[in-house]
């Protein structure tokens, strides 16, 4: 009987399964063979902190990056109880031959560290094993009268505040939530005369604060956020002692119960966002050190770009990295103060304008800087840099097409590349008179690198270029109501940010901000749209 089975082929039905079974086996032996000498070694130096590890496969390719709030437990559980994974998880085991970490100081630092990883290197199994579709912010909106706390996976540029980004939303709003019960805030806007809903009785949304005393409530969640526990626990110890000398004892056990929250919440798996962490043995940052023959390690990255659309609403973009890490809080954007339909020109007067004695003493001074583009939008900012007072500081580009490192080739420049180190990498270099353009492999951690840092820079300046445009069709149609000047078009541009949300919001919200008069104006002309 067996001889006969044999004899036939089997159904494309039975090839596939049996294909499955025999791929199952392999990976099963693979398992079960006993983990290189080198890296059982490894394994036994794992510490005990929070952190982020990352698995590699035989040629040294990122193939997976995660985080933990026991660096020693989590990792070792890779090479334990195999027939409890999923068969995705025990082929990533499979190809397990080196792994490494970074320890951080707290599970909050893990979280955002690990996000960051995993957009730049975009290791394969996070891709197939992740849960989330994106990455997630935190958004509130203190410019608000009563801002509120929400998610999102879309920054807007709309003059709120985001944290982030985050790779694990689940841990973000699980964390946000048990903050809620120390520093109340709204999900949505409160509306006036209303009986108080269920937050506000379970003592989640404030109760009896002015806005003023509402925002510096959001102002110690935000610190918390950032890293400062420590600061925000004796602040409230301070006022604690405070309120019980003045016999103030309610607010005094209120403080109180603030404290021992906190407390319990930093014996929770939490985390959080805070982004300056020591991660100067990045391999790509030390990598780019060594390539460009670098003074240092670049601890403040900055990319440019320019985005525009046939030379109207031309805007460019400033990001910035800390230890490789994207730092949104020191964003910055431009406006041209000429449009025009010449990147050149517009990129120049952006490094002009950021080389300024005024936004150097503001913001600081770049390591290392990082333009969108090649030769031509180099060399431009390159004449911009060198009419300042900081000759000394190193441009690169990154040319689009296929991803070259472009330098330029003068005695001045504080750029010296490592020939040797370029071997390594399996790079190569092409000169010409004026410029050196560096081929790496695209699956090199430095292309990486400077690709996160170039698509960050132009995303945002895209977002800026969006908005403006919106702001401009909203304009266009506002100047066109008699009696409606441009102080009363500002103010409903500011408040109400387009035109649909003037049509759809209540006519008695549009008469609180512009009068009775001028509401009619508008609305009339609405109307008729």
């Amino acid at each position: 009987m067996l001889r006969n089975q044999s004899l036939h082929p089997p159904k494309p039905k039975q090839r596939a399964s049996s294909f499955i079974n025999i791929k199952l086996h392999i990976i099963k032996h693979c398992i079960m063979v006993q983990m290189n000498k080198a890296l059982e070694s490894k394994l036994k130096t794992l510490p005990i902190s929070p952190g982020v590890y990352y698995h590699k496969d035989k040629t040294g390719q990122i193939i997976y990056v995660g985080k933990a709030a026991v660096l020693k437990n989590r990792v070792k559980q890779y090479f334990q109880n195999t027939k409890d994974m999923d068969v995705k998880t025990r082929a990533l085991v499979a190809e397990i031959n080196d792994t490494d970490w970074v320890e951080t100081e707290s599970e909050i630092d893990a979280l955002f560290l690990e996000a960051e990883m995993v957009k730049r290197y975009m290791p394969r199994y996070n891709i197939l094993l992740r849960d989330d579709k994106s990455l997630i912010f935190v958004r509130i909106d203190m410019k608000s009268d009563w801002p509120t706390v929400i998610f999102t996976r879309n920054p807007a540029d709309d003059k709120a505040d985001y944290y982030g980004p985050y790779f694990n939303s689940f841990a973000v709003k699980k964390a946000l939530r048990y903050l809620r019960r120390v520093f109340p805030y709204y999900i949505k806007p409160p509306k006036e005369n209303t009986k108080p809903d269920l937050d506000t009785h379970l003592g989640l949304a404030p109760v009896n604060m002015t806005s003023e005393q509402y925002k510096a409530n959001l102002r110690r969640l935000i610190s918390y956020i950032k890293g400062n526990r420590k600061t925000i626990v004796a602040d409230l110890q301070r006022d604690m002692k405070s309120a019980s000398k003045l016999h103030d004892f309610e607010s005094a056990a209120r403080l109180r119960n603030k404290i021992n929250n906190l407390r319990e919440l930093q014996r929770r798996i939490m985390f959080g966002d805070k982004e300056f962490l020591d991660i100067s043995k990045d391999e790509a940052l030390r990598g780019l050190t060594d390539l460009l023959g670098l003074a240092k390690i670049p601890a403040r990255i900055e990319g440019y770009d320019i985005s525009h659309m046939s030379g109207v609403n031309v805007v460019a973009s400033m990001v910035v990295f800390r230890n490789g890490v994207s730092d949104r809080g020191q964003y910055r954007k431009f406006k041209t103060r000429i449009e025009r339909n010449d990147d050149f020109a517009n990129m120049n007067e952006v490094i002009s304008r950021r080389f300024s004695q005024k936004n150097i003493k503001n913001w600081g001074k770049p390591d290392l800087v990082l333009i969108d583009g090649g030769k031509g939008q180099l060399d431009a900012a390159l004449q911009a840099r060198d009419k300042s007072d900081y000759t000394d500081i190193p441009f690169i580009g990154l040319a689009k097409r296929d991803e070259q490192i472009v330098i330029k080739n003068s005695l001045s420049e504080s750029i010296i590349l490592d020939s040797k180190k370029l071997k390594m990498l399996d790079g190569y270099v092409t000169n010409s008179d004026t410029f050196s353009v560096i081929n790496l492999p695209k699956s090199s951690h430095i292309i990486k690198l400077l690709q996160r840092i170039r698509d960050e820079s132009h995303r945002f300046a895209i977002s800026y270029h969006t908005s403006l445009q919106r702001s401009k069709q909203t304009d266009s149609l506002l100047d066109s109501i008699p009696g409606i000047g441009p102080k009363t078009r500002s103010k409903l541009i500011r408040k109400f940010g387009s035109i649909r949300n003037l049509k759809s919001t209540d006519e008695s919200e549009i008469v609180s901000v512009i009068g009775l008069a001028k509401a009619k104006l508008v609305i009339t002309h609405l109307k008729a749209l």
